[in-house]
């Protein structure tokens, strides 16, 4: 009766602390505001992948405030969210991250495009050094470019998502064990990120799967083929039996119902297939087929894991707000313990801190590993199965379909070595 017990109160305080709301955030911080900015798209073709991650981030800083924000040499300073669009180019990026810094932002956030990524972290380096007393550090929570954290690895930049190569691997081990499938096609985003889920997966098929024939290989345009029958149509006509992509957003939502829509029952193996449209669109067509790999889903089997995504959704209630990304509250939590550390967000001492920066939530606990800045944590792969159905309690956006855990990947099985040469100040 106490283990009952005592597990329903811890419960009951984890979901009561994650759904706090932002109206007790001022209560013992005091000064102004650390402002974190956002540079991200917040309009156009993937505005709904920017507000997306603008809740994700709202949510996890309504938490910290709530617990009286940060400390700092000075007192107690709670987090604030400001918003710029980049509408997804890379030279409004630009723009925008001179406007964060004039507006007196040292901290950056941005993830959706690595091909932006890559730009703002070339773009900090050299404003860093140019003018020391107004540096900024990165945080990356969803470019996965390896390069990134290789041979463009940058002392202000840390990445928080499992690099391209690292969830490959995770999708592979799903993969491998797959003996029926015996042809795959394999399309992306033709830009930095997409090139490398394409060279990767060749890799690793190479490696553990040779006798999977690759009967397809291209790339389209980012985020302007608004008709993807053709491909549809291709890839039906290959005689595929899976599909390989790391599409995300619209490209992948418009990919996946023109196969429905051909007719194509072949599986999918996703970056990206658990949210932002892509099960409800697939339907059906997509139980038992469609696999996704993430740092973390919703039917993870933990109490804990349950009661942080009741918590989400006790926030966002609206079922077309269902997009939760568990390291991306990671990530704000390893922010705070880092500014806590250096007492202030001076851009050294903050990275330094950040180097050591180790936070557990929901039962999961994520590592940053300070010679290439890149978080180690565990991996999940799901597969697409009705609500209901054993293993999934919780569906996706109000579709009706959830992602059943069939794979768990320790951080250390995860972690893929680094070819960083990390330049400190």
């Amino acid at each position: 009766m106490t283990e009952r017990f005592s597990r329903r109160t811890l419960l009951g305080a984890t979901l009561a602390g994650l759904a706090a709301p932002a109206a007790w955030a001022q209560a013992g911080a005091g000064g102004e505001p650390i402002r974190l900015a956002l540079i991200e798209s917040l309009s156009g073709s993937f505005a709904n992948t920017g507000e997306a991650v603008a809740r994700n981030l709202s949510w996890a800083i309504e938490r910290v405030n709530a617990r009286g924000g940060v400390q700092t040499a000075t007192g107690a300073r709670t987090l604030a969210l400001e918003r710029f669009d980049n509408k997804g180019q890379t030279e409004e990026s630009l723009a925008m991250l001179r406007a964060a810094i004039d507006k007196g932002c040292r901290v950056v956030l941005q993830g959706n495009s690595s091909a932006v990524a890559a730009v703002l972290i070339d773009a900090i380096n050299k404003h860093n050094e140019r003018e020391p007393e107004r540096r900024v550090v990165f945080l990356n929570y969803s470019a996965v470019d390896p390069i990134l954290t290789n041979e463009l690895c940058s002392f202000w930049h840390f990445r928080f998502d499992a690099h391209a190569d690292m969830r490959m691997a995770a999708l592979m081990s799903v993969i491998r064990e797959d003996r029926a499938l015996k042809s795959i096609y394999l399309i992306g985003q033709d830009y930095s990120f997409g090139q490398a889920v394409l060279r990767e997966a060749r890799r690793q098929l190479g490696q553990q799967r040779p006798d999977v024939a690759i009967v397809g290989d291209e790339l389209h345009p980012v985020g302007r083929v608004k008709d993807f029958l053709p491909y549809a149509v291709k890839i039906k006509a290959s005689g595929a039996q899976a599909v390989l992509t790391g599409n995300w957003g619209n490209d992948l939502t418009l990919l996946v119902k023109a196969a429905r829509e051909v007719g194509f029952d072949g599986r999918f193996y996703t970056f990206y297939g658990n949210a932002l449209g892509a099960p409800a669109a697939i339907g059906d067509a997509g139980v038992g087929k469609v696999v996704a790999v993430a740092d973390w889903l919703p039917n993870v089997p933990t109490p804990e894991s349950a009661a942080f995504y009741k918590a989400f959704r006790q926030r966002f209630p609206d079922p077309r707000d269902d997009y939760v990304h568990l390291r991306m509250q990671l990530m704000i939590e390893a922010l705070a313990q880092a500014i806590g550390r250096a007492g202030s967000t001076e851009a050294v001492a903050l990275a330094r801190a950040l180097e050591h920066a180790d936070v557990s939530l929901a039962g999961r606990r994520g590592r940053m590993r300070a010679e290439d800045h890149q978080f180690q944590q565990p991996l999940v792969v799901g597969v697409m199965e009705r609500q209901g159905a054993p293993g999934v309690p919780f569906d996706v956006e109000g579709s009706g379909y959830g992602f059943r855990v069939v794979r768990e990947i320790s951080a250390e099985q995860a972690a893929m070595p680094s070819s960083c040469k990390m330049v400190r100040p």
